[in-house]
């Protein structure tokens, strides 16, 4: 069975740091392309980031580029996403997907980061 579980998420002052981890089990981790998607309030789920199996390639939403940083362990079958500068706009349930399954609660519960002063 298939599980991935986020940690990572709080409540953090605008320009400040996160580090949101992903423990992964059930699938060989290190073959898979990963995801992180996330969903603020009251609006559709986003598409943040993505990483190769081998962790050489990685993309990003234009609007976190620069600021966000994905990676991975695959030794620990462990996602991040590193969280810098961060803006109040960036408050959201943060995701992280298995490539070939949907993104959101039905695969995962996710970790809440909320930026406010």
């Amino acid at each position: 069975e298939v599980q991935l579980v986020e940690s990572g998420g709080g409540l953090v002052q605008p320009g400040g740091s996160l580090r949101l981890s992903c423990a992964a089990s059930g699938f060989d981790f290190s073959m898979y392309t990963m995801r992180w998607f996330r969903q603020a309030p009251g609006k559709g789920l986003e598409w943040v980031s993505t990483i190769s199996g081998g962790g050489d390639s990685t993309s990003y939403v234009t609007s976190v580029k620069g600021r966000f940083t994905i990676s991975r362990d695959n030794a620990k079958n462990t996602l991040y996403l590193q969280l810098n500068n961060l803006k109040t706009e960036d408050t959201a349930l943060y995701y992280c997907v298995k490539d070939g399954m949907p993104p959101g609660p039905a695969s995962s519960q996710g970790t809440q980061v909320t930026v406010s002063s």
